[in-house]
């Protein structure tokens, strides 16, 4: 590695750990002190770079603030009406292989695994979410499909259902092996099947919300604006005027599903493993939900 680079990645963890521990020092940094600049700051800094199990920095490309732009491209593509297999493979591909890398990158990272699992696991659910992105778009070749409900509708309902399975696969370690569970002061009592499987459905419920409101709301737009004048006279304006319309709404549904379930989730002691229920006498415990 270059001098450069190694500096560069080293003051940048530097900035970061500081960032955190201005966070740690500051009892109120979550609530009362928020107008607080540095603590605005330091808090932005600690949850969108940082992996909150590792400490390690997110690459740039699969941060939450990245999933936007990588994304809402992607999504206006994969629905579009196709007349061949070439046009409609590349933006299955593209968007399955970055939501699967981002589902791994951004999940709880708090279990044991090896660098080969988590690639071998990638590569098998980009693998699958692809066949069954292409599968409704192949039969509507195959079989000149022409209906609303094919063309418009099924395509829509089969990406957010995949979305959220994409989900699921992509993090089903994470059930099998279980993640840390907290006490309100942070020390871990265990690792607990039950938080991981509660947290890859949180987290896959609000993907399904995301891409599907992203790709369904476009699609009703598209349908009205059709038996517009405007349409009838400048018809080459629905696609500009649609890509506009599914990077608005999945600007303003990013937010949303990142908050529907909080990034600390909770669960009643009294819902977990029996080992864990001995272990400490707090009835809630807590753990990182991943995005």
């Amino acid at each position: 590695m270059e001098p450069n680079v190694r500096f560069w990645i080293t003051e940048r963890q530097e900035k970061i750990e500081k960032s955190r521990q201005l966070l740690l020092t500051n009892e109120d940094a979550s609530r009362g002190d928020l107008e607080d600049k540095r603590i605005q700051e330091a808090w932005k800094r600690s949850l969108s770079t940082v992996h909150p199990d590792n400490s390690k920095l997110i690459p740039g490309p699969f941060r939450p603030a990245a999933l936007l732009p990588f994304t809402a491209p992607m999504v206006f593509l994969s629905v579009l009406p196709v007349k061949n297999l070439k046009s409609m493979i590349l933006p299955q591909v593209s968007f399955y292989t970055y939501s699967t890398v981002f589902s791994i990158v951004n999940g709880n990272a708090s279990y044991n695994r090896r660098p080969y699992e988590s690639i071998l696991l990638g590569a098998g659910v980009i693998t699958s979410s692809t066949f069954f992105g292409l599968l409704p778009r192949l039969l509507q070749v195959k079989f000149s499909l022409s209906s609303i409900l094919s063309r418009n509708v099924f395509p829509v309902v089969m990406l957010a259902q995949l979305s959220g399975m994409n989900v699921i696969a992509s993090r089903s370690l994470e059930p099998m092996r279980g993640i840390e569970v907290m006490d309100k002061e942070g020390n871990v009592i265990g690792y607990s099947r039950k938080a991981g499987t509660k947290a890859v459905k949180d987290t896959a419920t609000s993907r399904v919300v995301l891409f599907g409101t992203s790709a369904f709301i476009p699609e009703i737009f598209s349908y009205f604006f059709k038996r517009s004048q405007f349409f009838l006279r400048y018809p080459w304006s629905l696609w500009s005027l649609k890509f506009s319309c599914t990077v608005l709404v999945m600007g303003l549904m990013v937010p949303v599903s990142f908050s529907i379930f909080p990034q600390i989730g909770r669960i009643q002691c009294s819902e977990l493993e029996k080992e864990i229920q001995s272990a400490t006498e707090e009835t809630e415990l807590f753990y990182n939900r991943g995005v």
